[in-house]
């Protein structure tokens, strides 16, 4: 029920958002007209077609995607046929009388008069208003979709977006109800209904215009004055708490010393939060047979949920690598369940090379049909979560950070297991490239994807194409802003380029600028270079270039490419590809 109603105020919320901009003259079209014969069934057929699409968007794959750009193309056409019959009552006459024919001869069927295809018109522009709408991925509906893609089709997905567009539709309504009353009071005074019928055919055509040049993406995912990015976090903070402050405790050893001066068995001062669930389902284990939680009974057991081109658990890695390796002799078991983010990381030949690449001697569970980290109920990349010799979880953290908490936790419940190990200072690994902490107080540029179902920030001179080879041209960016040049085809996941010399740009702020590269289908090295205001990047370039510039991709991982050394500012970051086939999923930083 919390998350019904976080994903209800999150589409509420949209009303304060750009993104629903294109779609007000379709909505504001319907002032004046009675609420339950027009505005409603209008407001229901975008709200259950929003769900509907966004459901499959979600899950079903490119297939989805393609039929809902179908769906997108008669979308634009029927409203382009709506804003024509608002311009001219003659116009309204010719297009209105099939229908009108029909909505006759279904009333006349039935037996009863009435206004059945004003009900109709109105239930058919909602579902064409829903098919249009692209709302802004928010933190909400980024969680409700993301659980969507991780725990496949179901009713629960279905019911929160529904959930969701059901709120961004009473806020809809709310405002056509103000709207209705504005309109009202000018026919009233100044007599011009049509005047106003004709003002509002022209917008619905101006909307029309702007979703088929694709403006709708290129130029409002650039307004940023109305972003509900904040609200909607402070929303989920409040409601489901901060993962980091909410679910990770507090660790101190139980040291009471009772009067009698025995020494009863050692307790951890750490809730219980539930049995361990099983580990089974993995579709394949590296560096171990496959664990049971009968085998792992009697041991204290780490759980780290990754994946290997995230950067956050890139930086986590050195820690667990160092705890397996201290407490192994003392009954500490480490199991690392990856969970792949994109389809590459769903081939064991790529884990494998990564843990290759991390020195991980410790099992892996290739956990991609997500049985694990359903299981787990896990949402998280990365994730700790600590079972004690009894199978229950004793605590977990959420994210990088709270290392000295968790090897604290980690001592405890060895303790509680009956070792007898000394105290110890905490591990404090010399990680390098990569792998090194991040510059918190620096970073003020984010996780930035360029597939197109979670782009944000692109800024090419040409709008995003989804899905079909095209020529993009750089221009001036801002600050957290990118975009390509040369012949890309833009797919879910990734860009793709088609031709040698293409570029990406981006304009960030922080010390390191990692992107996560593969070479392709062909699986052919590709070269490129990298310039950082125009020139070498020298002192500033990353662990995977030289001070020229120069680098290689061999395979599908995260590139760390900028590495500032001195004052970090904001800077225009550029990558060349020399040759073609280059495959490009994430920016991250650091």
């Amino acid at each position: 029920m919390t998350l019904l109603i976080i994903a209800y105020l999150g589409g509420a919320l949209t009303i304060l958002s750009p993104c629903i901009l294109p779609i007000l003259p379709f909505v504001f079209a319907r002032a004046g007209q009675p609420f339950l014969r027009s505005t409603l069934p209008m407001l229901a057929g975008m709200a259950v077609t929003f769900a509907l699409v966004a459901t499959l968007a979600a899950v079903g794959g490119s297939w989805a995607i393609h039929a809902n750009e179908y769906g997108r193309l008669a979308a634009i056409a029927l409203l382009a046929v709506f804003g024509l019959s608002l311009l001219s009552p003659k116009i309204a006459a010719a297009i209105t009388q099939p229908v009108v024919d029909l909505g006759n001869r279904l009333v006349n069927a039935h037996g009863r008069p009435g206004s059945a295809s004003s009900v109709t018109g109105s239930l058919i522009l909602g579902v064409a208003t829903g098919l249009l709408w692209a709302p802004c991925a928010g933190p909400i509906l980024g969680l409700v979709l993301t659980g969507a893609a991780l725990q496949g089709a179901n009713i629960e997905t279905t019911l929160l977006l529904a959930a969701y567009a059901s709120g961004a539709a009473t806020s809809l309504a709310i405002a056509l109800l103000v709207g209705g009353r504005v309109f009202a009071a000018m026919k009233r005074s100044l007599g011009v209904s049509e005047r106003i019928r004709q003002i509002l055919g022209a917008a619905v055509l101006a909307g029309v215009a702007v979703i088929a040049l694709g403006l709708d993406t290129g130029l409002l995912s650039r307004l940023s004055y109305a972003s509900t990015s904040s609200f909607e976090q402070a929303i989920l903070d409040r409601l489901h708490g901060n993962p980091d402050t909410s679910f990770a405790r507090e660790v101190a050893s139980n040291g009471t010393v009772p009067l009698n001066g025995a020494n009863p068995p050692f307790r951890a001062d750490l809730p219980i939060e539930g049995r361990a669930p099983s580990l089974d389902g993995a579709v394949e284990w590296l560096n171990s047979p496959p664990l049971t939680a009968e085998q792992l009974r009697g041991k204290v057991v780490l759980v780290d949920f990754w994946t290997y081109s995230c950067i956050n658990c890139i930086r986590t890695v050195p820690f667990v690598r160092a705890w397996a390796e201290k407490y192994k002799d003392q009954g500490l078991v480490v199991i690392g369940v990856h969970s792949p983010e994109f389809a590459f990381e769903k081939k064991i030949d790529n884990v494998k090379q990564a843990i290759s690449d991390f020195k991980i001697g410790y099992p892996v569970a290739v956990d991609n049909d997500y049985k694990i980290w359903r299981a787990f109920e896990n949402n998280y990349w990365p994730a700790h979560y600590l079972i004690d010799a009894k199978g229950q979880i004793r605590y977990h953290h959420f994210g990088e950070g709270n290392y000295r908490q968790t090897e604290q936790a980690i001592q405890d419940l060895l303790h509680e297991a009956g070792s007898e190990m000394a105290a110890s200072a905490p591990v404090d690994p010399q990680a390098k490239g990569a792998e090194a902490s991040p510059d918190l107080k620096n970073i003020r540029s984010g996780e930035t994807y360029l597939g197109y179902e979670r782009a944000t920030g692109f800024a090419s001179k040409e709008p995003l194409r989804a899905g079909v080879a095209s020529d993009y041209t750089s221009r001036d960016l801002d600050l957290n802003e990118w975009g390509l040049a040369g012949t890309w085809t833009i797919n879910p996941e990734q860009a793709v380029l088609d031709r040698a010399g293409g570029e990406i740009t981006s304009r960030f702020s922080a010390r390191d600028l990692h992107l996560v590269l593969g070479p392709g289908k062909a699986g052919k090295p590709v070269r490129f270079q990298v310039t950082i205001d125009g020139k070498a990047p020298g002192t500033n370039h990353g662990a995977d270039i030289d001070a020229d510039g120069n680098g290689t991709v061999t395979s599908t991982r995260l590139y760390q490419l900028v590495r500032q050394s001195g004052e970090v500012e904001a800077r225009n970051f550029e990558i060349r590809f020399l040759d073609p086939g280059v495959e490009a999923y994430a920016f991250t930083f650091g």
